[in-house]
């Protein structure tokens, strides 16, 4: 039966050293508080109220439904439960799982639940139907032993969603997270936050990928990626680093020991190793050589580079920010750049080669060698 309302309390922690209430808790990188409020609106609740204090009354808001009542106030709660249809009531911190029996979790008619709890603050009521699915928690000890269940449980629903798993009991996946049919999940593998990855891609081994968008097709191998989206058809890694607001095209490498933060890159461009592209906006079809860095702080300020399309940026180019690169331009291997390149020039900036005949030979004698 569905009930569009719920009443969640959120109970002092029964660990003495520590004051959050159990439900804000992590299980799977997801404050049991998120599991609840997911699992309540797949039922049909479309109306929350939440028993807190004020201290944390924005991690609570946090974890439901815009418009959610977030209250310590008993005469706000009895509002709230008054008048016909039935009450979804979560008495303590459990977590919803699909193979566990009755308890813990009950419903009740409004009326009767606002007639209980005037004579007093109690979350107890009489003629309540048990509601099944759902694990109460009384510590983090619980947690603990519950956390690998609901993994497992997790990993199935993407199974059967048409996700492949080549070791399923060395993955880690977010309640929240959304995956693809065809994708390839390697072990080592963490999927945390509001991340969405696409279609016949392939995660792993050994990848963290946090509040992400990720397009179909795309390979991310030995890398982390945060608070970012990734195209279609892109390589990212062994080794790479994305930190967040950066946003990668279509059809990108981003190779071994890269890092990107706070940049935009355009479709097709080639980032194969050593660099660091930070506080940048790239265009398509860019090459970068081995060891550039974006020089993009100077101990006060950060600052931009720009780089066109189809630009060539030679091996070990520092970019002096703010700078520009024009559109199909080069830059010789070793410069140091510090003023905007023209859109189809060649910049070179490094000292002239000079060769001095012998010097080697004369310095060995100096030291009897």
């Amino acid at each position: 039966m569905q009930h569009n309302r719920a009443v969640i309390f959120l109970t002092a922690s029964p660990d003495p050293d520590r004051k959050k209430p159990l439900m804000l808790e992590d299980v799977l990188f997801c404050p049991i508080l998120t599991w609840v409020a997911r699992k309540l609106t797949a039922d049909g609740v479309e109306r929350f109220f939440a028993v807190c204090g004020p201290e944390y009354a924005d991690e609570v808001r946090a974890c439901l439904p815009e418009g959610a009542v977030v209250s310590d106030r008993h005469e706000e709660l009895l509002d709230f439960v008054s008048g016909e249809g039935r009450v979804t009531v979560i008495p303590r911190a459990a977590v919803p799982a699909e193979r566990a029996g009755e308890g813990y979790v009950y419903s009740a008619d409004g009326s009767a639940l606002a007639e209980g709890w005037k004579r007093a603050a109690s979350i107890f009521v009489q003629d309540v139907d048990g509601e099944r699915g759902w694990i109460g928690l009384n510590s983090l000890e619980d947690i603990q032993s519950v956390e690998l269940h609901l993994r497992d449980e997790i990993v199935r629903r993407h199974m059967a969603r048409g996700v492949r798993f080549l070791d399923p009991a060395a993955v880690y996946i977010d309640p929240r997270v959304e995956i693809g049919r065809g994708t390839f999940v390697l072990p080592g593998t963490i999927l945390r936050g509001n991340t969405r990855i696409g279609e016949n891609c392939t995660l792993g081994p050994n990848v963290m990928v946090r509040d992400c968008a990720v397009g179909d097709g795309t390979e991310i191998n030995a890398s982390q990626i945060n608070e970012s989206t990734v195209g279609s058809r892109t390589h990212v890694g062994p080794f790479a680093y994305i930190r967040p607001n950066s946003h990668i095209g279509d059809e990108v490498k981003v190779g071994d020991f890269v890092e990107v933060k706070n940049s935009t890159v355009g479709d097709g461009t080639k980032i194969s190793h050593l660099t660091y592209v930070g506080d940048s906006d790239v265009g398509r079809k860019v090459n970068f050589g081995c060891g550039t860095v974006t020089t993009n702080y100077d101990g006060f300020k950060k600052y931009r580079c720009t780089i066109g399309d189809s630009a060539f940026i030679g091996c070990n180019t520092n970019l002096v920010a703010p700078v520009s690169v024009g559109e199909g331009s080069y830059i010789a291997a070793g410069a140091t750049i510090t003023k905007d390149v023209p859109a189809d020039a060649l910049a070179v900036a490094r000292v002239r080669q000079e060769n001095k005949d012998g010097w080697a030979a004369r310095r060995r004698r100096m030291h009897g060698k």
